[in-house]
């Protein structure tokens, strides 16, 4: 299993800083084999373009980083033949969306989607629409995944400043905690009416953890050590 390292930190700088990447240029006839063999059997995915990062550093209590642009086929190459490139890391936004009565609310990815049933916070890849000038915005991330994935919108919620910055491996997860104004189950109702009014939802289903005793096997790892994170810090706050 992969180490987690778990590092709050008070802000992100990230830039967009182009450069080539020599496994999608190298391996670029398997890539595209492999995509067209999962797309046969997932004809849903799509291939558009992405954001991966290629340098990275922690000076607290600030994250900086520099994303490239490649496409999906690349990225998901890349992650299901373990990471060859380990200079370079997935890192993605999370939008951990808490009730008013503590209770975490996660999503069951569809049949469709290139995760199917993973469990975790809305989240996805950061794109071009992510960037403004050449910074690249993971609360914008957050905002727009949040609200595909289950129709929620800032309204509905106060996110807490900073990020919790988990370390997994060839993934970085960026998880801002978002404190909704309705209780867990109440926010549960919503996303299902959410999901029952859409044609092809991003989402199978709503989880909703309040404890360690809610965990599933099909929640990353990166989820389950956020979520024991936050646990651990408010039983060390209330001693």
């Amino acid at each position: 299993m992969t180490e987690m390292t778990i590092v709050p930190v008070e802000r992100l700088e990230l830039v967009l800083s182009p450069r080539p990447w020599p496994f999608a240029d190298q391996r670029r006839d398997e890539i595209a084999a492999h995509f067209d063999a999962l797309r046969r059997a997932n004809p849903a995915l799509w291939n558009g373009r992405v954001l991966m990062l290629h340098r990275h550093a922690i000076k607290a209590p600030v994250f900086h980083g520099a994303y490239f642009e490649t496409d999906f086929a690349s990225m998901l190459a890349w992650r299901q033949w373990d990471s060859p490139d380990p200079c370079v890391k997935n890192c993605f936004a999370m939008g951990a969306l808490r009730g008013s009565d503590g209770g975490f609310v996660l999503g069951v990815m569809g049949a469709h989607t290139s995760n199917p049933g993973r469990i975790y916070f809305p989240a996805g890849l950061p794109d071009l629409n992510d960037v403004d000038g050449a910074r690249v915005d993971l609360a914008r991330n957050v905002v727009r995944e949040v609200g595909e994935e289950t129709g929620l919108t800032p309204d509905d919620f106060e996110a807490e400043p900073g990020w919790i910055t988990v370390l997994a491996g060839p993934r970085i997860a960026q998880v801002k905690t978002l404190h909704a104004r309705a209780t867990a189950d109440a926010l549960r109702a919503r996303i299902l009416a959410h999901l029952a009014r859409e044609a092809q939802p991003e989402l199978a289903g709503v989880r909703i953890v309040r404890s360690p005793a809610d965990f599933d096997p099909m929640m990353p790892p990166f989820v389950t050590a956020f979520l024991t994170h936050v646990w651990s810090r408010a039983s060390e706050e209330a001693s």
